[in-house]
């Protein structure tokens, strides 16, 4: 995914790639306000979000203490604004690190089936393929029904969900590197297994890996927001989108923005994740 070099046989900087894809730049944009949110979260937010205020306060609404409420209140006085800012920060927790759990199981059984084949592929083919089979929501929600909601229990379930999909594109990938005169060479000069699979085949297979994981980081991002929404996300008190969507439901149509204010939230991070992935494909099929 190498830009083509510049004047005088030079390789560009990051920035004259970027400027490749006004997309990634705008993904990038809408990502790195959420990080900045999410991070700065305890100095910016105008309240503790699960203060008790003003119930159902419309967006504007002032409080006692002449404070502003600039996106209103839910049904419990709770002001919305700040529960989105502090809600980031679980998102841009769990969702990055359930789809790196997913991606490191999936990349090494994907190398493994891949470059060895044989009775090993079979089986690992056979396992993705009865995980796949499952609808991903059922699968998702008989593991944090068995288990309980937790943390731990939806990178769990959003590993053993996903990484048979990876799996999959990485043993595609591999099938046709695994022919290449490096792996060959590699081969012929005694490399261990190890290394032929993480240094040779793995950073050659990267490109269309790294589309993917933003993709997929998009994907995560709407499942931990379906399971807060269906009350099976993290346990309250700590604010998630999903959840608050959930919370509102029931008063959607007489106050909708108490919902409005989180879809537009998950929205807009998902959207992020699905332009860098395109800015990216962008930049690579114009190499």
């Amino acid at each position: 995914m190498s830009a083509a070099p510049g004047p005088g046989g030079r390789e560009p900087g990051v920035w004259a790639t970027l400027v490749e894809s006004p997309i990634l730049i705008a993904g990038l944009a809408i990502l790195g306000f959420w990080l900045l949110v999410a991070l700065l979260a305890p100095w910016i937010a105008p309240f503790d979000p699960n203060r008790n205020l003003v119930p159902m306060a419309p967006p504007g609404t002032r409080t006692a203490s002449g404070q502003m409420m600039w996106l209103g209140a839910d049904h419990l006085g709770r002001d919305i604004l700040s529960r989105l800012i502090h809600g980031g920060r679980t998102v841009l927790i769990y969702a990055p690190l359930a789809t790196h759990c997913a991606y490191s199981v999936g990349v090494a059984l994907g190398l493994v089936a891949g470059y060895r084949q044989g009775w090993i592929d079979e089986a690992l083919s056979r396992f993705s393929d009865l995980v796949l089979a499952f609808p991903v929501i059922v699968l998702y929600i008989v593991i944090i029904q068995k288990f309980g909601a937790s943390g731990l229990n939806i990178l769990v379930a959003v590993t053993l969900a996903s990484s048979p999909g990876i799996m999959r594109l990485v043993r595609g990938v591999v099938l046709d590197l695994r022919t290449r005169a490096y792996v060959a060479a590699a081969q012929m000069r005694g490399e261990p297994t190890y290394r032929i699979l993480f240094a040779e085949l793995l950073p050659n297979a990267r490109g269309p890996l790294i589309v993917d994981a933003c993709l997929r980081l998009g994907y995560v991002t709407i499942t931990i927001g379906t399971l807060g929404f269906l009350g099976l996300g993290l346990p309250p008190p700590p604010p998630d989108w999903g959840g608050m969507i959930n919370e509102s439901r029931h008063f959607a149509l007489v106050f909708p923005h108490m919902a409005v204010f989180p879809c537009l939230a998950v929205s807009s991070l998902v959207l992020a994740f699905n332009l860098i992935a395109d800015g990216l494909r962008e930049i690579s099929l114009s190499d």
